[in-house]
Parts: structure tokens; sequence; C-alpha cells
């Protein structure tokens, strides 16, 4: 798998790349890594482990408590909840370490394990880091010390925890969603019970479609990747809208009366004008990536509104926010960050965030999402070159500069080399759709001339 820690925990294909025997050693090195920082000094420590329904879950969950209780940590197993309600609970619960299993938005059978710090923050890179060393270590035959009788740790299953964690959502809610009738897709992931639970106690009428895991079909042509079922069931119910979350529910996108998607960049902005009205959007500032529309960034500056973009990942959205103290960020791809209330994306939290905003201004979602205009994008990838020599290449810089020219102030160029692939990607926006083609086309070309 190479270096096993990538920008959101350890991933790969469940009982070929993340084994049993992986999913123990780290949950053993993590144990170890956390004692001698001091995290569990003076107390016996906790851990909270939670998962996605995907099959591949139970035998992962088993490693990793066993894992962590042969360290002698004791295991609060809250079951198949989304990974904030794993962060939440990490934090409600005071356990000094969180443990999801997940691989989000990707197939079933792709797992991952994801830890969280006390206080249900991500785990710091350096604690990653000597996590997979301390591993590794140990895998090629250096022995544990390990704690034996009433050392160990204990294990038990905290069913509460899905009713602390939808209490906690409907606890932050501005107001009540009474009168809106709105579709759920859950993914059949995570959120299956989570989210339809917490939108009826809040009052909503629901439609749920998605909500019916069996570990296989997690992700399977629904959910935020899939947006057709949601699109249609919202017309064919006159809802007034759906939200959609991914398998471990940390995102969320959304349709309109109309069946229109509302993708991440417009719930932030719903999002921002609404907190700055109640005071809560602090240093008037959002922060997002720059894969950002620029109708985002260009509606922003129009509302008065501050705008800090990151590179690309939620990580580094969370890390701005986390040093400058502001309130709300997040991706396109629906991942939203409203740091007063969760220390991660929460899909749940925000769909019903975005629901309390129809029903309190009685405006239509179509309506409040049209403080910004998403300008055509076009994304481009072109495959077999030299990724490392996109930042310093003077030709391609000339072709940037020339693009940019011709779009002038309404639109928008970037070469992001992929992090994983051997290939650079080209987007471009523009006001108009055959201008962006045109562009990217005529980029595309240079960037496989001079790196091909």
């Amino acid at each position: 798998m190479g270096r096993l820690f990538g920008t959101d925990g350890v991933r790969g294909v469940a009982n070929a790349d993340l084994t049993a025997e992986l999913a123990l050693g780290l949950s053993v090195a993590a144990a170890h890594v956390l004692a001698e920082a001091g995290t569990f000094a003076g107390h016996r420590p906790t851990a909270v482990v939670g998962r996605d329904p995907r099959a591949s879950g139970e035998f992962l969950e088993a490693a990793v408590v066993a894992g962590l209780a042969s360290a002698g940590v004791d295991v609060l197993r809250v079951g198949v909840l989304p990974t904030p309600a794993v962060a939440y609970l990490t934090g409600a619960l005071g356990a000094d370490l969180g443990v999801m299993l997940s691989a989000s938005h990707n197939a079933m059978p792709d797992n991952g394990i994801k830890f969280f710090a006390r206080g249900g923050h991500k785990l710091a890179d350096d604690l990653e880091d000597k996590i997979e060393a301390v591993y590794e270590e140990h895998r090629t035959g250096a022995p544990w010390v390990r704690p034996t009788g009433s050392g160990v740790g204990r294990v038990s299953d905290y069913a509460e925890g899905f009713d602390k964690y939808v209490a906690h959502l409907i606890g932050v809610l501005p107001n009540r969603l009474d009168g809106l009738k709105i579709v759920l897709d859950e993914a059949h992931g995570a959120a299956a019970r989570v989210s339809p639970e917490a939108f009826t106690r809040a009052g909503a009428e629901i439609v749920t479609i998605g909500a019916e895991p069996d570990g296989l079909n997690i992700n399977d042509g629904c959910g935020s990747t899939h947006l057709g079922l949601l699109k249609s069931a919202v017309v064919e119910h006159g809802a007034a809208l759906g939200i959609a979350h991914d398998g471990d529910a940390d995102r969320c996108l959304a349709v309109d009366a109309d069946g229109n998607e509302i993708d991440g960049d417009q719930i932030l902005a719903v999002l921002a004008l609404a907190m700055r009205e109640a005071g809560q959007l602090r240093e008037n500032t959002v922060v997002a990536t720059v894969m950002s529309n620029l109708g985002f960034k260009l509606a922003m500056e129009a509302e008065g509104v501050q705008l800090v973009q990151t590179a690309v990942g939620d990580r580094y959205v969370l890390e701005s926010m986390k040093e400058h103290g502001y309130a709300l960020g997040g991706e396109q791809s629906g991942h939203v960050i409203i740091l007063d209330h969760a220390t991660t994306g929460d899909g749940t939290l925000t769909g019903l965030m975005l629901a309390a905003r129809v029903a309190a201004t009685g405006r239509s979602l179509a309506e409040l999402a049209g403080v910004m205009t998403r300008l055509p994008q076009v994304l481009i990838n072109v495959k077999d070159v030299d990724r490392s020599r996109v930042s310093t290449s003077a030709e391609l810089a000339a072709a940037v500069t020339e693009a940019e020219r011709e779009l002038g102030s309404t639109g928008r160029v970037l070469l992001r080399p992929s992090g994983t692939e051997p290939l650079v990607r080209v987007m471009v926006e523009a006001a108009d759709i055959e201008q962006a083609r045109a562009v990217a086309g005529r980029l595309a070309d240079a960037v496989k001339s001079t790196l091909g």
C-alpha cells in the first residue's frame, strides 16, 4: 500500500490491502504511541469504535477492538454510526481515542481506518507517522509489552451513542423543520438510521431512499455520488428539497424542488449568509479550497464575505479554520465543517442546517442557492505526463498567463498535479461553456506536449 496513512486515514481493498492483521497491528501501535505521548497518563484509557455497514467492517471492527483491548484500552463499541458521530462521541464521552472503520464514498470492496484524538479531532500527522513507524517495527519482529490480568482492556457496547448523537444534532438547530417535506438518500450507509431519526425529530415529513444497508450495497447507485434517484424522488413526491449523504455521512449534497443539484459551494454560500445574519460567521470569513467554483468567490465578494482558499482536501480547510478561528468551511463535494458544532465534516448536520434555513426564511432552496451562479467548468485529466514539473515549466506558465488574459475577471485556470497518479488536472471556468472548453483544450495540449 506504500505509505499507510493518506489524507483521510488508511484505506484499501478490505482483506487484500486492509487486512485484519493490519487493523489489529495499527490499533495496538496507536495505543502504545498515545501512551508514550502521555495521553493516557493518570487514568485507564478508553476508546470509541464505530463503523459503516460494509460487510468487511464486521471483521475489521473485531480486529481493532481486539488490538486496543490487548493493549490495555477499554473499548466502547457504538456500532454503525456516521464518522462525525464517532468524532462527536469521542469528545462528548471524554474518550482518549476514536476509531472509525469506513471508506466513505468509495465502493463497497474498500474499507478504511481513521483515528481521532481526544476531543474528536483528527489525529496529528506526526502521531500518524509515529503509529505507522511503530507498527512496522513490531510487524518485523520486535515484541510488544502486553498487559495481563486486570490490565487488559474491557469491551462493552454503547447503544446510547445513537440517541446521544441525534440529541446533539437537534440541540444545535436554530429552528424546527415543521411543514417541510424532505427526501433523504442515505447511500445505504452509516446514516441510514441517524439521519431519518434526526429529521423526523426536527419536525420534517420525510421520504427515505437508500436506507436499507445490507453490507454490500453501500454507495451502490445512490447517495451523494449518484444523485439521479434523489432528483427523481424529490420531483415525484413534491418535496421541498432532497438531501444526499455518502457512505459514512460526512458529506451532504442537496437537490431543490425541481430536481436540480445544489453542490457544496452553493450549500456553503447559503450557510455563510445564514450564519452571518445570526452573528456566528466569525471574522466574516468562510474557508474553501482552490477547486471551489469561481461563482462562489464572486458571490461572497458581492455579499461582503471574505473567502480564504486552501489546497484541495478537507484536512487543509480544517487546519485553516482551527488556526484562525473561522466557523465555516468546506468543499464543493459537500464536505462542510461547522466548527462550533462538529470537529469534522458532518453531512447530517449540514443537511439539517440547510433545511432549517429554508424553513426559517420561507424561501425555496433554489431561491436561497441563487445567491451564487455556478460558472461553467471544464476539467480535463492529462495522463502519462511528468506531474512534478507543473510548477517549474516556463512554457506552461506562459500558456496559463495567456489563458488568464483571455478569460479576464470572469474566468479561472487551475493546473493541479494528481497526488496519486501520473496525470495533471486542467480546470478552466468561464462565463461561456464553449470558451471554457476551448481554453481547457489548448492548455491540455500544452501540458501534454511540455510534460509528456
